[in-house]
């Protein structure tokens, strides 16, 4: 399968910013990666990636299914049952120190591919989606020495005067499926890679068919690092081979990063074999600005929190809730900072707003804003797609929006924000928690005591307090209602790839 758009691009026709390594490796067909060797679809099947600055083919891509699954869940549960298994937990950690070293090392390759791949900013992807993948691979290597079970003192009371010896270990789930989104593929198959190592699991990753890059480069380090063969696995596709791996009865735990309606796909799809599932879904995230914020730091901030990643963010703050009194100045200059936004593509690193990701996440984003409008809400600044070329859309901010507009309600995965004013005194709680989604949320207060207020009051996983997208390795993070099961990052993440056994011995 080959897309529509121009199938004459080559390597050698890429921007002259674009280094020599990544040139390479786009002139290659991409293949699986299962079990440790490099390989084509059962099917022979390919499909091709695209630049979204430029709509050019960047390299062609094996489009996997349920047979290459099934094969890379037979060589990850060979690889767990194997060689994998007798790894001391101090090897693990040397194993994935080695791989955040090398993430950092050739950062500029993996930016680059990033950028390409997804349209981001590349000197985001280097300062941020690189730096952090790195960071969760040393994070995860300190865990793996780190993960230890308890003794118990028990009484069994209908064995009295019985003397035991009760413990509990924490072992590895064993074979975990990963899928993970488009808006950020190195890092989110790195909330889940390094933490799942690090247990002792092995790993079948099914990346975004949109941005499968990444994912392979990834594979290339984890195998020359030394992880042995089968222990990380990548099959790359389109819905079917994510719909295989999430139902493969020999697969123990799923975790997918995407949409809602999505995950509630996975969940369905899990309940075969009844295994474990962990899910971080989609966002309808309030930015709720008090009368006292310091607006020359919330102004700034709250359009960042909407124009990240070019909207492309689950955790985007979209509904920007802003206290009455300073309702009109404050849209005023978020808007001012939204056209004064430069567009451009991604490898530029000038560029602030990078296009979205494909023709039909642009289709999406502007028929999303042609029904608002249509609704009745107004444009202070944008409203509609930008240029001719690429996946272009002007940074958007409506306002005269009611709280049953698709726009307000629904996630869009763009450069929109709708603003709505509140009453302090009747409060802000019920417009912030009026949605189905519930993953994070900002407040711009001065006063602290009303920021934590606030904060208990949001029904969300991540509260940010003049701040938005502010996140650590060590931070757990998830969602609440229908953004999600479970929390990756920090401690929380080790209980995802664990399970405990309690162990009894009477003496």
């Amino acid at each position: 399968m080959t897309t529509d758009l121009a199938p004459n691009s080559s390597a050698d026709s890429l921007d002259p910013v674009v280094v020599e390594p990544v040139r390479e490796f786009l002139r290659t067909p991409k293949q699986h990666l299962i079990g440790g060797r490099w390989v084509d679809s059962a099917s022979g099947e390919r499909f091709d990636t695209v630049d979204p600055a430029t709509g050019r083919v960047l390299t062609s891509i094996a489009k996997g299914g349920a047979e290459d699954v099934d094969r890379a869940v037979r060589a990850a549960r060979e690889a767990f049952e194997g060689e994998w298994s007798r790894w001391t937990p101090a090897q693990r950690q040397r194993l994935l120190y080695r791989v955040s070293e090398v993430i950092r090392d050739r950062a500029t390759e993996f930016a680059q591919l990033e950028s390409l791949d997804n349209g981001k900013s590349v000197a985001v992807a280097e300062g941020v989606d690189v730096l952090w993948s790195a960071e969760l691979f040393a994070y995860y290597a300190g865990w793996a020495t780190k993960i230890e079970g308890r003794t118990i003192d028990i009484s069994v009371p209908w064995v009295p005067g019985g003397s035991w010896h009760a413990y509990t270990l924490r072992e590895p789930v064993g074979v975990c499926g990963a899928i993970v989104p488009w808006n950020f593929p190195l890092v989110m198959a790195c909330f889940k890679i390094p933490a799942a190592l690090a247990c002792g699991n092995t790993v079948v990753l099914k990346p975004a068919e949109q941005t499968p890059l990444t994912a392979l480069l990834l594979g290339e380090v984890l195998s020359e690092a030394g992880l042995p063969d089968g222990v990380f696995n990548v099959v790359t596709g389109y819905g079917e081979a994510g719909a295989a791996l999430a139902a493969h009865d020999d697969v123990d735990k799923i975790a997918f990063t995407g949409s809602t309606e999505v995950g509630k796909l996975i969940v369905d799809a899990a309940k075969g074999n009844l295994k474990k599932v962990s899910l971080e879904l989609g966002g309808k995230s309030p930015q709720v600005v008090y009368a006292d914020a310091d607006l020359d730091t919330a102004i700034p901030g709250t359009a960042s929190g909407f124009l990240f990643n070019h909207g492309q963010t689950c955790t985007a703050g979209t509904r920007l809730l802003v206290e009455n009194s300073i309702f009109d100045e404050f849209t005023a200059g978020v808007a001012e900072v939204a056209r004064g936004a430069k567009i451009g593509p991604g490898l530029d690193p000038t560029t602030d707003i990078g296009p979205l990701v494909s023709a039909e996440q642009l289709a999406r984003v502007t028929g999303y804003l042609d029904q608002g409008l249509a609704d009745g809400a107004r444009a202070l600044s944008g409203g509609k797609r930008h240029g001719d070329n690429g996946f272009y859309v002007e940074p958007t901010v409506l306002v005269d929006v009611k709280d049953d507009f698709s726009v307000y309600r629904e996630e869009i995965f763009g450069p929109v924000v709708v603003a709505t004013p509140f009453d302090a005194e009747e409060g802000v709680r019920p417009a912030a928690n009026d949605t189905p989604y519930g993953l994070a949320a900002s407040i711009w207060t001065r006063d602290i005591s009303k920021a934590h207020r606030t904060a208990r009051e949001i029904n969300a996983g991540t509260v940010w307090i003049n701040c938005h997208n502010a996140f650590d390795c060590a931070m757990p993070f998830g969602g609440y209602k229908q953004s999600g099961w479970g929390r990756e990052l920090g401690e929380a993440a080790i209980d995802l790839y664990t399970q405990t056994k309690a162990v009894n011995v009477a003496l």
